[in-house]
């Protein structure tokens, strides 16, 4: 259970770009994606400002996103890395359930990576994610490097969509529809 102090996270650059891009998409009727909240159980209280000073993340959240594109079902997690090797340990096994269980039940199941050090976005599909967990599982590297993602899947900001993502989602579609999923 981590702890949350009132100026410690106040909302990260990386989730302020995606939701600043969800908002265009709802704008333009290309998708309708919502911020999952993340359930704290408050531990302090400033009733003179009403707010809370000190939280408790609870143990188990899903993804940060969740919603529909063009009628198919996505979840998806938002990362940050400032270095170019990304610890598998940030992301927690309960989100690879979910994301599982979300793909079994035809959803689409993706991470947006930010390297800030880069400063560049990457859209990670779910197969690739489960290769890198479970080479970890396995006893391997418990990480995966930048030079080890696809380029293919670099998001680019477009036509006033900071961190376009839909771009790499419909070539994981395709990439999908090659592989008979």
């Amino acid at each position: 259970m981590g702890t949350w102090n009132s100026r410690g996270l106040r909302g990260s650059t990386l989730e302020e770009f995606i939701n600043f891009s969800n908002e265009k998409y709802m704008l333009n009727q290309l998708a309708l994606i919502q911020k999952v909240p993340t359930p704290i159980t408050p531990m302090k209280i400033d009733h003179k400002n009403h707010q809370i000073t000190l939280a408790y993340f609870d143990q188990k959240s899903t993804v940060d996103y969740i919603g529909v594109v063009q009628g198919i079902p996505v979840c998806f997690d938002a990362k940050e890395c400032a270095t170019k090797t990304f610890p598998l340990q940030n992301i927690h096994e309960h989100q690879i359930d979910f994301m599982t269980r979300f793909e079994q039940q035809k959803g689409v199941s993706f991470i947006i990576l930010y390297f800030s050090q880069l400063n560049e976005f990457y859209y990670l599909p779910y197969d690739d994610i489960m290769k890198f967990w479970k080479r970890g599982k396995e006893g391997g590297r418990k990480s995966f490097t930048y030079d080890e993602i696809n380029k293919d899947y670099q998001i680019h900001s477009t036509k006033g969509i900071i961190v376009h993502y839909l771009e790499a989602f419909q070539k994981d579609l395709l990439q999908r529809s090659k592989h008979g999923k």
